[in-house]
C-alpha cells in the first residue's frame, strides 16, 4: 500500500512538472510558419492537439506567441493568410479579440491604422466583435 501511494505521488508530480511547459512550447514551435503559409488544416490540427493534450484553448496561449514581433492574427494580416486569420478569429472569444496588445492597440485599431481592416481577416474581425 505504501509503495503504490509513493508511485502515485511520483506520477502526480510528473504531471505538473516543468516538462509540460516545455512540451507545449515544442508543440507550438512551428505555429508562425503555419500561419505564414496560410495552412488552415495544419493550424486546426495544432489547435486541437493543444486543446486535447493541455486543455487549453487558443485564447489561453495566444498572447504568449509572437511571430516577427506581432501577434498571430496581426501576423496573418501582414502575410495575407486569410484562411488561418479568419479561423483564429472564429476560435477566439470577443473579449480576447478586443484586448489591448503590447503596443497599446487592440486588433481592430491596429488593422485600421495599418490598412488591413478592408481585408477578409479585418472584415471577419469587425463582424465578430460587433
Amino acid at each position: 500500500m505504501k509503495k503504490s501511494a509513493l508511485v502515485l505521488l511520483g506520477l502526480a508530480s510528473l504531471a505538473v512538472s516543468p516538462l509540460s511547459v516545455a512540451d507545449i512550447n515544442d508543440d507550438l514551435q512551428n505555429i508562425c510558419t503555419i500561419v505564414k503559409n496560410d495552412d488552415k488544416a495544419e493550424l486546426r490540427k495544432k489547435v486541437k492537439q493543444v486543446q486535447d493534450d493541455y486543455n487549453l484553448r487558443l485564447g489561453d496561449y495566444y498572447e504568449g506567441i509572437s511571430c516577427g514581433g506581432q501577434s498571430l492574427i496581426r501576423y496573418s494580416m501582414e502575410n495575407n493568410a486569410a484562411e488561418v486569420g479568419t479561423f483564429m478569429i472564429k476560435k477566439m472569444s470577443k473579449t480576447d479579440l478586443q484586448k489591448v496588445e503590447k503596443d497599446g492597440m487592440a486588433l481592430q485599431q491596429w488593422a485600421e491604422a495599418n490598412g488591413h481592416i478592408a481585408t477578409s481577416i479585418g472584415q471577419e474581425l469587425v463582424s465578430r466583435i460587433s
